[in-house]
């Protein structure tokens, strides 16, 4: 299992119980055998990095139970710090996509990457961090089952020959054709699952109308039909209650590993 919990906002008031709260998910989620998964700056909102806060607070590292996100929206030399100080402490895990930006997070441009493509994506970026690092991470990406299937399938086979290993699917709340389709392939595949009753919240990030869920959603029941419908896969748990006892719900022992 990869459960994703986010670092404090810059903007947040009380930054030191922010940073209290944090460390208490992260080894929360270690002690259970899972995987920490740690956006970088989601939605487009200015957070501090996942490498700050764990420095900070002085957390271990397991290397095969952290995911660290590396988007596109950020100057080269922050990158560049950025991937350095990852190797440094420990991190093995990248989740290489595209963002969302914001009017205070730069982008980075094709002439800083030195590539004449017309803009910097997931692809890109993975194949700087494979030709500046090799060997050094594990590289994976993101897929979006909402998207028009051919469409979506084409980029992810750009994505895999620039290096991606593994794959993390948005929510999968309903039988989709996609999903299907690319646990056919021998890449490991994180499936996506909403923790959240939140439905319109879960819309607005996929993009996409859910219309199927206008009568409810429950999270732990959709997750144990994803377990019942899948089996023995990898899963990408969102906006986790942790005020619950959400370690009864995993059904089989975190994944944790290469």
């Amino acid at each position: 299992y990869l459960v994703e919990i986010l670092t404090p906002k810059q903007s947040e008031e009380d930054f030191e119980s922010s940073l209290a709260v944090f460390s208490k998910r992260y080894n929360r989620i270690v002690k259970q055998g899972a995987i920490v998964s740690i956006p970088d700056n989601p939605l487009g909102n200015l957070h501090f990095t996942a490498l700050e806060v764990i420095q900070y607070d002085e957390l271990a590292v397991q290397p095969h139970q952290l995911l660290l996100h590396i988007n596109t929206f950020h100057r080269k030399v922050d990158l560049d710090a950025m991937l350095e100080q990852a190797e440094q402490m420990g991190v093995r895990n990248i989740l290489c996509i595209s963002g969302d930006g914001g009017p205070r997070l730069p982008k980075l441009e094709p002439e800083d990457l030195d590539i004449s493509a017309k803009s910097v994506t997931s692809v890109e970026l993975l194949r700087y961090i494979g030709s500046t690092r090799p060997g050094r991470f594990t590289l994976g990406v993101a897929f979006n089952q909402y998207e028009p299937m051919e469409h979506e399938l084409k980029k992810l086979e750009n994505k895999l020959e620039a290096g991606a290993s593994f794959i993390v699917t948005q929510p999968v709340v309903e039988e989709n054709a996609a999903i299907d389709e690319l646990l056919r392939s021998d890449v490991p595949v994180y499936l996506g699952a909403w923790m959240s009753a939140n439905v319109r919240l879960l819309e607005s990030c996929v993009g996409y109308p859910l219309d199927s869920l206008s009568g409810g959603y429950d999270p732990v029941q959709k997750l144990r039909w994803l377990q019942e419908r899948f089996g023995p896969q990898g899963y990408y748990l969102s906006l986790l209650n942790f005020n619950s006892s959400w370690e009864t719900v995993l059904r089989q022992p975190g994944l944790v590993g290469t």
